[in-house]
């Protein structure tokens, strides 16, 4: 499944290539506003910091919500207290777009994150391009020459990239880059089974300096109160806004759990 969303993305990138290239699409990142600072947005505090998701559907679940306005969800998030905003941008399984992010970044004052399945520096330029703070890079969809290039990439142009990880290996492989904020996610991306232990048994192998972040696997307020015990500083939350009638009052009880 991993890989088959890799390969999906970077046909789609090609496409967009196809239209406008490298040189345009790095200009337009280079001419772009700077970015905001999403390391001090996220960094620990006394309560659980929380990136809320603009969603549309998923491999695992297909069609979650229409969001019809992601600008308006995105305010509602940062109302609610979110300090960040993640968008899926991927279209094929997740109904994304670019111009979500570009109508979000427009929308609020918060960080906003660009999530799909980052694998060449076009995608890179593209996120800057379109107002990304954040960019995610999922290890276990890089070697580690291609995730240092990214990475390093995505600290030149200002941005903070969110390093994604599943396993042991997988967070040593984003200390080896210097990381600075790590997530792991309790979605294995081959399988899509979920294991909301995962976190906690791999918080300890993220130093201090490093922030965390538990990704997935959040349904309640108690979900974030697991993550926030097992030491998380941030959650990300993507279905459990979507799928719920009041993403405000659901986003405020989140972080009051935490």
């Amino acid at each position: 499944m991993l890989a088959d969303l890799v390969a999906g993305a970077l046909e789609d990138a090609s496409d967009r290539r196809a239209a406008r290239s490298l040189a345009e699409v790095e200009a337009d990142a280079l001419a772009a506003p700077a970015p905001r600072d999403a390391l001090a947005a996220l960094a620990p505090s006394d309560r659980v910091k929380i990136i809320a998701e603009v969603k549309r559907a998923s491999p695992s679940r297909g069609a979650l919500a229409e969001i019809r306005d992601p600008a308006a969800l995105a305010v509602s998030y940062q109302t609610g207290g979110a300090s960040a905003i993640s968008v899926l941008t991927e279209q094929r399984r997740f109904g994304g777009s670019l111009d979500d992010l570009r109508e979000v970044r427009a929308a609020v004052e918060i960080p906003v994150l660009r999530k799909d399945f980052i694998a060449e520096p076009y995608q890179v330029f593209e996120a800057r391009a379109a107002g990304a703070d954040l960019v995610l890079l999922i290890v276990a969809a890089l070697e580690q020459p291609v995730l240092a290039e990214l990475y390093g990439l995505i600290g030149q142009l200002g941005m903070t990239a969110l390093v994604e990880t599943h396993s042991a290996a997988e967070v040593d492989r984003a200390l080896e880059i210097g990381a600075q904020l790590v997530g792991v996610n309790a979605r294995n991306l081959s399988s899509f089974q979920l294991d909301r232990d995962l976190f906690g048994s791999l918080a300890d192998s993220i130093p201090a300096g490093v922030i965390r972040v538990a990704e997935s696997a959040v349904s309640s307020p108690a979900d974030v109160a697991h993550y926030r015990e097992a030491g998380a500083d941030v959650v990300l939350i993507g279905e459990a806004l979507v799928t719920g009638d009041d993403p405000v009052t659901t986003l405020e009880s989140f972080l009051a759990a935490g």
